[in-house]
């Protein structure tokens, strides 16, 4: 990065670490912090709409639609995390990749199942060899997000689900006494009352999902943690910067991170919950009306 950075093994002291921390890998493990804070910026709402849908699916009074809502919750929360990811990612790409294989190359005569293989004509590669990187990266991030969403939308149905029930049933009768269709019941005075009773449960969601972000390697994605060991690790004299075994140091700032994020998601969350609470019949709204 900077002009005197040329010749690594001229270097010693500030300067050598100045080179060192701005190399082009030390580059690429300060954007993968962005990568990590987009993971969680896009997964949160995605998964709240997908727990949104499993739990209104749940509480359906269509049989079928039902089962399916529960279905999807049990299943989902009854596997470890780590094997969905390993299973659930292969077999999305491979569903991917045959159903491009059928439409793409009907005259292909060969086994897609070979063994342990699993082959495919080059136009039905998912993205195609000759792609960009970035292409292969984006499709590895979009992989990793669905996935994430996913998983915790089953947490996020069960959540919700039990939120929704925790609603005085006192305020439903009231809105159908006054007229209101069981639509507008929904809308109006359900969905509006319930966050309150369903973001303790949200927010250590939130705080799981956190801490789940290191799974991304699993997905073909360069975290932070990947970095941090690919940087930490020992370097001969045949790279640029030797170094011993730095990985304690590496992962030390990594704890710092993770901890400082969660801090600050603690905080938004208390506020949160204080701004919901306004006017609730719950512990915390009866305690607002006290001070009032």
């Amino acid at each position: 990065m900077f002009s005197f950075c040329s010749d690594p093994s001229t270097l010693e002291g500030i300067a050598w670490l100045s080179c060192y921390l701005t190399s082009g890998k030390h580059m690429l493990f300060y954007q993968s912090f962005g990568t990590v804070l987009l993971l969680l910026a896009i997964t949160a709402p995605v998964s709240l709409a997908f727990g949104f849908g499993g739990a209104m699916a749940s509480r359906s009074h269509f049989l079928p639609l039902s089962w399916f809502g529960k279905l999807y919750t049990s299943i989902v929360r009854g596997v470890p995390d780590i094997v969905f990811f390993l299973f659930f990612v292969i077999a999305l790409d491979q569903g991917i990749e045959w159903l491009r294989h059928q439409a793409l190359c009907p005259d292909w005569t060969d086994p897609i199942r070979q063994g342990n293989d699993f082959l495919v004509c080059p136009e039905a590669k998912m993205p195609l060899s000759t792609a960009p990187q970035w292409v292969h990266e984006t499709y590895n991030f979009s992989i990793a997000v669905f996935t994430f969403a996913i998983v915790f939308g089953a947490f996020a149905a069960n959540v919700l689900y039990g939120a929704m029930n925790a609603v005085p049933k006192a305020q439903l009768e009231t809105a159908h006494a006054y007229g209101m269709s069981n639509r507008q019941t929904f809308w109006r005075i359900l969905v509006p009352q319930m966050w309150i009773y369903a973001l303790p449960g949200l927010g250590n969601l939130w705080m799981i999902l956190i801490k789940a972000t290191p799974l991304l390697f699993l997905l073909g994605v360069r975290d932070i943690v990947y970095w941090a060991r690919e940087l930490g690790g020992s370097k001969t004299a045949i790279y640029d910067y030797p170094h011993p075994d730095w990985r304690l140091y590496y992962f030390l700032f990594l704890l710092v991170f993770y901890l400082a994020f969660t801090r600050v998601s603690e905080i938004v969350i208390e506020r949160l919950t204080r701004r919901l609470s306004h006017g609730q019949a719950t512990a915390a709204g009866e305690a607002m009306r006290r001070e009032a």
